[in-house]
């Protein structure tokens, strides 16, 4: 019987398959690395013949999980991978994250130790090997490479930069106990039997996956560190931008509340409010200023609301699905059509709570009906959070 007619019942049968399988046993990679990238064309290679040099002896595998680099980072991989099976690519289409990308390459691999490590060169792959070693001698669940220990840095970060960090490491401190010297350092490895104790209770949001994984865990880690020295990145450009402490917060909130009351919602419902401040002062500005009849008014109004929810909506609750381009504008409509029948639950239900209750517990019920519908809906047709992924092992 071949492996490929193997059915459930037959699960037992693979033991007898043992025997002719010694060299796939023995090309079973200890150790893989994950690395996310976006636009790194230019610095996949470098970072393979890094890996290679210092991992020799090592059974090894790289996983690139690219987020549909336009600048064809993918297709780099798949190159290198048909010359060096050890390499492979895991292609995301639809969404961008690191933390969620981190999380997608540890669950490709099979390996007991998986190291995370970035793709621009700026992480010293040559801590790898020391770091297996001291995660396997030391019974150990984690192992971080540190720019805040006595021997690790920085680089030449500005002053700015410098701050920012160390208040961030302050803020990890009141979802984290663990006395990490540098809890947001994209540059760890960890036992797999550690991460699939986290995996299920780890949010995805933002980048900093490590803080998410010592937050999600349901044990304390068992942990050491060693110093990295940050590096200046050689080919590309910083993914960081101003929106990223925006996700940071939202990490941290949703491993404050969550899961309980997921920290979508509320931000839905936070830019709902806002918008109806924006409705109330178009109304106002078209009924006073423009002189525009009421019916017109308030149509006005409830359309620039909307459009303003959602833009707010596109680029913070659900910025690692944000849409762009002409996706922007059918999601646009989408949202028009999920608000509008909203309003109509609203209208309904607050009516038939009015019947036997004070005004202002049935526009409550009404307004609450209609966000957690506007929420719901949203999420499936507006944001799909159901897109397609693309895996390739060449």
């Amino acid at each position: 019987m071949g492996v490929a007619e193997l059915k459930q019942g037959d699960l037992p049968a693979v033991a007898a398959l043992e025997p002719a399988m010694p060299a796939a046993r023995a090309a079973a990679a200890e150790l893989a690395i994950v690395i996310p990238t976006l636009n790194e064309r230019d610095n996949v290679a470098l970072v393979v013949q890094r890996l290679n040099q210092v991992l020799a002896g090592i059974a090894w595998e790289a996983i690139f999980v690219d987020d549909d680099s336009p600048d064809g980072t993918a297709e780099i991989v798949r190159g290198i991978a048909a010359g060096q099976p050890n390499i492979r690519c895991v292609q995301r289409i639809g969404r961008r994250g690191l933390s969620s990308a981190c999380i997608e390459g540890i669950l490709a691999s099979a390996a007991p130790y998986v190291a995370v490590m970035d793709g621009d060169l700026q992480h010293d792959e040559a801590l790898l090997p020391q770091m297996l070693q001291k995660i396997k001698d030391e019974h150990l669940d984690v192992v971080v490479a540190s720019r805040y220990t006595e021997e690790g840095g920085v680089g030449d970060w500005r002053k700015s930069r410098v701050r920012i960090s160390g208040v961030a490491t302050r803020l990890s401190r009141i979802v984290v106990k663990a006395e990490l010297s540098d809890p947001m350092s994209g540059f760890f490895m960890i036992r797999r039997t550690a991460f699939t104790g986290a995996m299920r209770r780890l949010s995805g949001q933002g980048f900093k996956i490590l803080l998410d994984l010592f937050a999600s865990a349901s044990r304390p880690f068992a942990f050491a560190e060693v110093p990295l020295h940050f590096r200046e990145r050689l080919h590309g450009e910083s993914k960081l931008d101003t929106l990223v402490a925006w996700e940071y917060l939202m990490l941290l909130l949703q491993k404050l509340i969550g899961p309980a009351v997921p920290v979508r919602f509320l931000l839905f419902s936070l830019i709902g409010g806002l918008g109806v401040a924006v409705h109330l002062a178009t109304l106002w500005t078209a009924l006073h200023t423009a002189q525009a009849s009421f019916a017109v008014a308030q149509a006005i109004a409830t359309l620039v609301a909307m459009t303003f929810n959602f833009m707010l909506n596109n680029l913070f609750t659900y910025r690692d699905r944000r849409l762009r381009g002409w996706r922007l504008l059918s999601g646009l409509g989408s949202f028009y059509a999920v608000c509008g029948l909203g309003a109509a639950a609203n209208v309904g239900v607050a009516a038939h709570i009015a019947g036997g209750h004070s005004w202002w517990l049935a526009g409550l019920a009404g307004a609450a009906v209609s966000a957690v519908w506007n929420y719901a809906m949203s999420s499936i047709f507006t944001w799909s959070a159901r897109p397609r992924q693309v895996a390739a092992k060449a």
